[in-house]
């Protein structure tokens, strides 16, 4: 028995697929806890400025009464220096506030996650329409950069883009980075099922009508495909997170003293085994967005994407 049935019964026929995903989000516990912790990280990144504001601490100061000069510059008090005044505890040496960083850090890793998985989509479903729609020389142009843009190592590419650039905004460039090699994956669905569509009865009732390409593509192919792009979108984000974190922990990404979460790990590692506070902090955020959008991305995908049922 497939696990949507339970959903689909209690739902009315007839209903559209935006009714039937708020039924799946309501039947699953696991989805309801997801979209909690999307919703309080996305929150705490919109609002890190006012969050450390209220904390008393920016996330570029320093307090050097947190931690012992005598000790290598160990933060002071238990769990890594956690009290009243630093409310996840300091860094060790530079005495800046963790959870300052902390909430500066998820705006500066979702902005280029969400931002990068924006162009992905956005490029990806016009190449996979265009080329299902039109076909022909079209379809072999885009299929051929399709394929050629995934046979790049992009990870290796990344790393080597990033590491020639200077003096450029690194924020702009990691966006831009990571959604140059992502919009391919996104392109191949979009392209099959703009072919499964544009031979459908409403699709030539709309050419034989008169209607122009466009006119076609916006009001009877996109809407076609537009849950299957949701329902990858929401898969796509947590690799889009994973690799801003990646680049940024191999020290090509956001540079100090700007914070994100794959920074704060790698400077982490110098301090795992006296302040295993700095290295779980940090970690548990990421552990935990990309769960959240994982979770709720394999729901849309089982209501979005009928191809998904799962046996």
């Amino acid at each position: 028995m497939t696990t949507t049935v339970p959903a689909v019964a209690d739902v009315p026929s007839g209903s559209g697929p935006w009714r039937l995903a708020r039924a799946e989000l309501r039947r699953r516990p696991s989805v309801r806890i997801s979209l909690l912790v999307v919703a309080l990280f996305l929150l705490m990144a919109a609002g890190a400025p006012l969050l450390s504001s209220l904390a008393g601490w920016t996330p570029e100061e320093f307090d050097k009464s947190a931690v012992d000069p005598y000790l290598g510059g160990q933060p002071l008090g238990p769990l890594g220096g956690i009290s009243a005044d630093h409310w996840l505890g300091v860094e060790p040496i530079t005495g800046r506030d963790l959870f300052a960083r902390v909430v500066h850090g998820a705006q500066v890793s979702l902005l280029i996650a969400l931002t990068a998985t924006a162009i992905v989509v956005v490029a990806g479903t016009a190449a996979g329409i265009a080329a299902g729609y039109f076909g022909g020389r079209t379809d072999t142009v885009l299929s051929r950069l399709m394929d050629l843009t995934m046979s790049f190592p992009s990870l290796i590419f990344m790393i080597a883009m990033m590491s020639v650039a200077k003096d450029v905004n690194r924020i702009v460039l990691m966006t831009a980075v990571i959604g140059l090699f992502g919009w391919p994956g996104i392109a191949r669905v979009v392209r099959g099922q703009t072919l499964s569509l544009k031979h459908r009865e409403y699709v030539d009732a709309a050419r034989v009508s008169g209607s122009g390409p466009w006119r076609i593509l916006t009001r009877d192919i996109l809407p076609g495909v537009l849950g299957p792009v949701i329902a990858y979108t929401t898969l796509i984000i947590p690799g889009m997170i994973a690799t801003e974190a990646a680049l940024s922990y191999l020290g090509v990404g956001v540079r100090p003293p700007t914070p994100s979460w794959g920074q704060m790990i790698a400077e982490s590692v110098a301090f795992y085994d006296t302040d295993p506070m700095y290295f779980v902090i940090p970690s548990t955020c990421l552990f935990l967005t990309v769960l959240a959008f994982t979770l709720l991305g394999d729901a849309l995908r089982d209501v979005l994407d009928p191809r998904s049922g799962r046996a």
